[in-house]
């Protein structure tokens, strides 16, 4: 049984229904064991994917403030190639980005082929913290979840593989990670007090949160709700999807490195037999 939750399409997801403590009854050391096994066989997975140059993988991450998606990043690169991979964050588009479509600076930074992107934050910003700042008319950005499902199933069907992951804390764990970066010296350079003032909103952000991931869930780019209070089982939960989401193309890239292989012995050898060294 998977330990992230999978929202299914069409149905209407509940927060306050899943656990952000959840921790399915496992110890940290548990956990870190099976994170371990799993970020060796993903480790092999996306090599096979690298050289097969057919199959991409985008992995999304959204959350509240302190919710780890920072943290949840550095494993997802401790499993992969960093030769292959790369970060791609969202910031507050720039003035040339706000003169194009939403989806423009998006899709500039999709993986190519062989290769593994890895957004923090992500064009979802754009029906969450657009939404709750009231940064765009509601006709605008409620259009935005079948632009963004369109989006994603062209990239899908282009070759890439989506993966989005919702880290979920509740309010309290929130207020002690705030509270424990300010003791912090080496942490305290996140401090912002923009982050105490969106807490304020946590109930609006929920509600957009929840429809964006109700309208965005979809066969080939599912959401998948972690639960983020136990980071060690956050990094459990995000390993073993990335690792259930690339297993069914394993055949499919070995049967395609054969292939390459016998194509580059056929070749190597006629050019020996024609009197090459």
């Amino acid at each position: 049984m998977p330990h992230a939750h999978t929202v299914k399409l069409g149905t209407k997801l509940s927060l306050s229904k899943l656990d952000p403590a959840r921790d399915d009854g496992l110890t940290k050391e548990e956990a870190k064991e099976k994170t371990n096994h799993l970020a060796k066989e993903i480790e092999e997975l996306q090599e096979l994917m690298y050289a097969a140059n057919s199959t991409a993988l985008l992995c999304v991450f959204q959350g509240a403030d302190t919710s780890g998606k920072d943290g949840a990043i550095n494993k997802v690169l401790e499993y992969v190639n960093v030769q292959s991979c790369r970060v791609a964050s969202f910031k507050i588009p720039t003035a040339e980005e706000l003169a194009h479509d939403f989806l423009w600076r998006i899709h500039k930074q999709t993986p190519a082929l062989g290769g593994v992107t890895v957004f923090n934050r992500s064009h979802y910003e754009d029906v969450l913290v657009v939404r709750v700042h009231s940064l765009a008319p509601k006709h605008v950005w409620e259009k935005r979840y079948e632009q963004i499902n369109e989006f994603e199933q062209a990239l899908a069907e282009s070759g890439t593989v989506i993966l989005k992951f919702f880290l979920h804390i509740s309010k309290k764990e929130q207020e002690q990670r705030l509270l424990a970066r300010e003791k912090d010296p080496i942490k305290a350079w996140k401090l912002s007090v923009n982050d105490w003032k969106e807490r304020e909103r946590w109930g609006d952000y929920t509600a957009a949160y929840e429809d964006a991931l109700s309208k965005c869930s979809t066969p080939w780019a599912p959401w998948h709700v972690v639960p983020s209070d136990h980071k060690w089982f956050r990094d459990l939960c995000v390993a073993e999807s990335i690792a259930h989401a690339l297993r069914p193309f394993r055949e499919q890239w070995a049967s395609r490195l054969e292939t390459i292989g016998s194509k580059a012995r056929a070749e190597l050898a006629a050019y020996r037999k024609s009197g090459g060294s």
